[in-house]
């Protein structure tokens, strides 16, 4: 039962990781005007997708303590 829940933990931090740093790559963009670049930042998606790729590290974290410990 914890290896399941350990791999389950597992998927939900790639998920995690995955939304959180694309939601980092959005979160600005830029554009070149006569050789001057403007540039927007979304600093609230910005401090969104640092806790998605905090909680996806927590669950990582976990998964792998749980699989390690059942399969002992």
């Amino acid at each position: 039962m914890k290896r399941i829940i350990g791999i389950l933990l597992l998927l939900l931090a790639v998920y995690l990781g995955y939304t959180g740093i694309t939601k980092f790559s959005d979160s600005s963009s830029s554009v070149d005007i006569l050789g001057v670049e403007l540039k927007a930042e979304d600093n609230q998606q910005k401090n969104t997708s640092y806790i998605f790729i905090g909680f996806a590290v927590i669950a990582a974290i976990g998964g792998i303590a749980l699989v390690r410990s059942d399969s002992k």
